[in-house]
């Protein structure tokens, strides 16, 4: 928890100031105080002694479904403030019969805002979920016949991304075509029906690789249904006698990709990212002979055809990124991973 610095008395927990404003806006459910700077009365000190926040967790997400995300605090307003809601307003977590009910027979349809690759405007697209079909299927007119492109569940990934498509419920989904990565911007003008959407696809995702019965737990397979995306960042490039180009880069699960604008539909090159038992190496550091690079926090991934070397303007993305990419080579790899391997190895 980033800064702790205040609590809600009548919840019994502690709290970053940005989630304090999120509690402020639900007083018929919490209460919230400075922990430094307001004055506390004896019975609240001694409720807040007798709570505290991992009680509260064991109290109010008792039964949290295995396709919900937990927000961290560097995720979206929206995610955050929905998950606040759901957990401590409505209960969901702690009384089930709370919970809302998705569409049945995994079946979804309806507008959002599609960014165009080619001009860049948002136009309104019909989409359509179907667990049946097992894609996610978007339309250019709504009385079209033929989709525009399918994408099938088990290769769909979401995230939030309102600062990086410029709107509040901006979310970013990506699909495989043709074995690469393609990047599909989306937003719905109510918060709670992008978050209805992405928690769709989630349970769809859940139930596709829930029927496998392969790998990591289902929770774990799905992650955030997101990526890890701390750019933009530097890389050199694979030929190794040019300086270093400023991209965006963008990692899925195995799939490290990089972008020259954040909002590219397709990514320029590709790198997969394997285990340590297929030959990659842990990421290290830059060479200390590396030239032709402005920001000195470095990273070297080495993966079993070339070496590539990145560079981050800070210290703190240099950690995030070594953090992420150390956990992929570390995991060993699913069955269903060796076909990315074959196709993805590392394409400038």
């Amino acid at each position: 928890m980033l800064d702790p610095d205040w609590a809600s008395y009548t919840l019994g927990v502690f709290i970053c100031l940005s989630c304090s404003g999120i509690h402020r806006n639900i007083p018929h459910v919490s209460k919230v105080k400075s922990v430094r700077l307001d004055t506390w009365e004896d019975v609240q000190v001694e409720f807040m002694a007798s709570r505290g926040n991992a009680i509260a967790r064991a109290t109010f997400e008792s039964k949290v479904p295995p396709f919900y995300y937990r927000p961290s605090a560097s995720d979206c307003q929206l995610l955050r403030e929905q998950w606040i809601r759901a957990k401590y307003e409505r209960q969901e977590f702690a009384h089930p019969e709370r919970q809302e009910t998705y569409s049945a027979g995994g079946y979804r349809e309806g507008f959002l805002w599609k960014r165009g690759r080619d001009n860049g405007q948002f136009l309104s697209r019909k989409f359509v979920l179907t667990e049946r079909e097992g894609a996610l299927k978007y339309f250019n007119r709504s009385d079209a016949k033929e989709p525009k492109a399918v994408m099938k569940i088990e290769h769909l990934n979401a995230t939030f991304q309102p600062a990086k498509i410029g709107h509040p419920h901006g979310l970013q989904v990506t699909y495989l075509k043709d074995n690469s990565t393609r990047n599909v911007f989306v937003y719905h003008e109510d918060g709670k029906s992008s978050l209805d959407a992405s928690r769709e696809l989630r349970m769809a995702f859940g139930h596709r690789v829930g029927r496998a019965g392969t790998g990591p737990s289902l929770r774990d397979q799905m992650g955030p249904l997101g990526r890890r995306r701390l750019g933009p960042t530097c890389a050199l490039t694979p030929q190794q006698t040019e300086g270093f180009r400023k991209r965006w880069f963008t990692m899925d699960d195995r799939r490290l990709m990089y972008f020259k604008d954040p909002l590219d539909a397709f990514a320029r090159g590709e790198v997969f990212i394997g285990s340590r038992g297929r030959g990659q190496q842990r990421p290290d550091g830059l060479p200390p002979s590396t030239q032709g690079h402005h920001w000195p926090h470095g990273i070297t991934i080495v993966t079993p055809e070339r070496r590539f070397l990145l560079a981050c303007e800070t210290e703190l993305e240099q950690r995030a990124w070594m953090e992420a990419l150390r956990k992929v080579v570390d995991r060993p790899m699913l069955p269903q991973e060796y076909a990315g391997e074959a196709g993805g190895g590392g394409r400038p």
